[in-house]
């Protein structure tokens, strides 16, 4: 007969403590001291404990059907420097509501730190680490401003990132999967029957973005035999939803008659505005389609990146680490990456 598999009772009896504080302590729970933690890892490696995989599936499904007290917070740190202005963006608001059900559904209370001229990094670390808060969100953030030299020690959290805009912390990331956006949003303007398509951005968000929506609309485009290639219109500065200068404007108009556009695939929030000043009427004259559909301004047919999805999906992948102590910078950083939907709209009706 086989020896039975080491179980949680056999660590228990090992240490001389209850099977319960075994099992919270495996699971990171702040109740139980960091020392027992220590303890009852090493000695669960040394007997070869493993979880056992059905018994994890019940305890999970029963963890569901019941109402779960909240046992810690997960920080997400805000250094917008009007700390408002980051939830005014529909898509990172519901990145916080997505994050904030989950965290609820796994016991957790999701709470904002904003760091600012009145709580500076280094008070921040000391902050968290006197309240036992070991999970750390990062959203996306618009300025370059550098993270590493904030004054958090970032090898006593386990942390996680929204999208590529924070580039100085190796962390995991959780995003859109933008090229393959890009790819879905060329072939359904395409099959609406738009057959010189071209692509408009700024330079600050390709490159916050690492090129993927434009990367993925090149491919696209390139690899769609009767569609013509046309080189992307990447701007100087954002359009903002005023409609930016009337230079941009000329250009926009100067760029849609030399190649004949007769569909825009955009991640300016302003473009509406800006055609309409120039006398370019939607969709009569050109057809538009949105990287992200939740910020709309005159744009509604485009790509549903998903970000309450993708909150969800980073407070998992949080917890998971949580779970398994898992703190500072990996050595190999992991990038999870939520699938977009296609939003069919008046901005860019069929031409079939």
């Amino acid at each position: 007969m086989e020896d039975q598999r080491p179980s949680l009772r056999d660590i228990a009896r090992r240490l001389n403590v209850s099977h319960a504080t075994v099992s919270m302590a495996l699971r990171n729970n702040p109740r139980i001291s960091e020392k027992r933690r220590i303890e009852v890892r090493r000695v669960a490696e040394e007997i070869g404990y493993r979880p056992d995989p059905m018994l994890s599936s019940l305890v999970a499904y029963r963890q569901r059907k019941q109402e779960r007290p909240v046992v810690s917070t997960i920080a997400w740190v805000n250094r917008w420097p009007d700390p408002r202005q980051l939830r005014r963006y529909v898509e990172f608001d519901q990145y916080w509501k997505g994050a904030e059900k989950a965290a609820a559904e796994l016991g957790y209370k999701l709470e904002e730190f904003v760091v600012n001229k009145d709580l500076k990094g280094h008070r921040l670390n000391d902050i968290l680490q006197a309240r036992g808060i070991q999970g750390v969100m990062i959203p996306p953030h618009a300025s370059n401003d550098t993270w590493h030299d904030l004054g958090i020690e970032w090898d006593k959290f386990s942390v996680v990132r929204f999208g590529f805009s924070i580039a100085d912390i190796r962390a995991h990331m959780i995003g859109s999967d933008q090229m393959r956006s890009a790819e879905l949003a060329v072939r359904k303007i395409r099959e609406a029957g738009y057959r010189r398509i071209g692509f408009i951005t700024n330079e600050p968000f390709d490159s916050k973005t690492g090129g993927n929506f434009r990367m993925g609309f090149v491919r696209a485009t390139e690899m769609t035999p009767d569609l013509s290639a046309i080189s992307p219109l990447v701007l100087d500065l954002p359009v903002t939803i005023e409609g930016g200068t009337k230079e941009v404007g000329v250009q926009v108009a100067e760029w849609i008659k030399e190649n004949e556009v007769d569909a825009i695939f955009t991640s300016e929030i302003g473009l509406a505005t800006t055609l309409a000043r120039q006398g370019i009427r939607i969709p009569d004259d050109v057809a538009v389609a949105s990287t992200s559909v939740t910020e709309r301004f005159g744009i509604d047919a485009g790509i549903d990146q998903n970000p309450f999805e993708i909150g969800r999906v980073a407070v998992h992948v949080l917890v998971g680490h949580l779970n398994r102590n898992d703190k500072g910078e990996p050595d190999h950083c992991r990038r999870v990456l939520v699938e977009a939907n296609w939003v069919p709209g008046k901005s860019l009706p069929s031409k079939e």
